[in-house]
């Protein structure tokens, strides 16, 4: 058992249900399985300690347990403080021994304490989604720097902030941008997102999609799936975006394409998927039609602004449990999902477990790399290797028993000179 002061959850008592939950996520993630398997014999990150900030949920709870097959000592808090699911903290301390300090709802204060509850246990390897393990090192715990491995980064929002860091040299150890692994990305980011996003929107409202007006704020692989996903609803769908390229492949997709103010004054839904601030403005508030719903799918809770919200509005009540009704002063009411928190995760359950699988796959060989790097890598924020992102393809086509074909020796040599032409 773990000692009490070793973790902070909810709940020790939803442990089981957290576990069945667990189990049955599992049966979706072959690849972590088989590498389950693989590294509990191996054992390559045999006591290195580990801290992870990531949403907890049943996925993350396959990965840790992987993690921990592998000999790592791992220690995980939340990556928001909406998006803990508290059987699945409490499955975690009790049936797996591994500590976890989160509880959904958990105050600014408290999601800030965990953190530095897990740096406590000095880790010399990061896993963030969302690089707040790594911002707090380098803001208030620059002591844990000479021990330092690196880094894993889940997120867009979390590169974003790294790339940030490395250009102005403020980066001090290595990070390893799993995100933008092709088997991350072009997978979780997409299909995952896309789902699991139309799941939140629908579970918090109950509002028919087909026929309405959707439109999607932002036109990167997570935008890209959530459009995929209204149209399929018989969605009407339009994108904002702020690149040519992207608003291009909208428009070649077949989705409409206006600035964000023109389609405020028709959209039924609005979501956001930037990872930018304040891209739902008063301005578009003040040109949306009564009832718009409005929902953020990036990570931080800063994609609408919710302060200008709050001022526009004289009252505000809440008709279902991750809905906010903000009616302002000509009578309109704006629906404001989650608080403004992602809202597959805060209003449902996060992505499927399918698409994580090769995403915490990704997670489990890149902590694997940087332990037997030991410090060769340079600061800075670093591509997964392709032999890894080639790898976890692979896994996933074997676990669905899917088979490729191969180039013959002639056509490897074809493909690598330049002697052949007309």
């Amino acid at each position: 058992m773990i000692d009490g002061a070793d973790f902070d959850i909810a709940n020790a008592a939803l442990a089981e249900e957290g576990h069945k939950r667990t189990e049955w996520a599992l049966q979706e993630m072959p690849v972590l399985s088989g590498l389950s398997a693989y590294f509990s014999k191996e054992r390559p990150l045999q006591d290195v300690r580990l801290g992870g900030c990531l949403h907890i949920t049943t996925e993350t709870a396959n990965l840790a347990r992987v993690l921990k097959a592998a000999g790592a000592d791992i220690v995980l808090c939340a990556s928001n403080p909406l998006s803990t699911q508290d059987d699945v903290a409490a499955a975690l301390v009790e049936r797996y021994e591994i500590p976890v300090y989160a509880i959904r709802g958990e105050s600014t204060e408290a999601y800030y304490r965990h953190i530095n509850a897990v740096l406590d246990h000095q880790p010399v390897i990061t896993m963030d989604d969302g690089a707040d393990l790594v911002s707090e090192i380098h803001r208030s715990r620059t002591e844990l720097m000479g021990n330092m491995l690196g880094g894993t980064e889940e997120t867009t929002t979390g590169v974003i902030r790294l790339r940030a860091m490395a250009r102005e040299g403020a980066l001090r150890f290595p990070i390893i941008a799993v995100n933008d692994a092709m088997t991350k990305h072009l997978f979780d980011n997409r299909y995952g997102t896309g789902q699991s996003t139309l799941d939140g929107i629908i579970r918090a409202t109950n509002i028919l999609l087909s026929g309405k007006t959707f439109t999607v704020v932002g036109y990167g692989w997570c935008g890209r799936g959530i459009a995929m996903r209204a149209k399929g609803h018989g969605a009407n769908v339009v994108v904002a975006e702020v690149d040519p390229l992207r608003a291009l492949e909208a428009v070649m997709d077949g989705f409409r394409v206006m600035p964000l103010v023109a389609a405020a004054s028709q959209s039924d839904f609005i979501v956001t998927a930037t990872g930018d601030k304040h891209v739902v403005d008063e301005m578009h508030m003040e040109a949306m039609k009564d009832g718009c719903v409005l929902a953020n799918s990036g990570h931080f809770n800063v994609e609408i602004n919710i302060p200008a919200l709050e001022a526009m509005a004289v009252s505000r009540h809440k008709p279902r449990p991750s809905v906010d009704e903000y009616r302002l002063a000509d009578g309109r009411r704006l629906c404001l999902l989650a608080e403004g928190r992602l809202v597959n995760l805060a209003a449902a359950e996060g992505h499927p477990s399918a698409v994580m699988d090769m995403s915490f796959a990704n997670q489990v060989l890149c902590a694997v790399y940087l332990a037997k790097q030991e410090h060769k890598l340079a600061n800075g924020v670093h591509d997964v290797p392709a032999e890894i992102d080639q790898e976890v393809a692979r896994l996933k086509l074997a676990a669905m028993n899917i088979e490729i074909d191969q180039l013959t020796e002639e056509q490897v040599k074809y493909l690598s000179s330049w002697q052949e032409g007309t």
